[in-house]
């Protein structure tokens, strides 16, 4: 009867370790969020500013350059 006890609370141990980690990783997707939104927005105005000129940044193609 003892090996029963051990063996569910190992078990009990072991989903406890696993939650733990996987708490871990969901702060972590989250804070990886924050930094893509963050990068994003600085790079944003720049992407913009460049597409705006599109004939500077796009080059034609060779076929289009009569």
């Amino acid at each position: 009867m003892t090996w029963i006890y051990l063996s569910a609370g190992l078990g009990v141990a072991g989903l406890i370790v696993l939650a733990v980690a996987g708490a871990r990783v969901v702060a972590a997707a989250r804070s990886l969020n924050a930094e893509i939104v963050a990068a994003k927005a600085q790079l944003e105005p720049g992407r913009a500013r460049l597409t705006a000129r599109g004939d500077e940044t796009t080059p034609r193609a060779a076929y289009d350059r009569g």
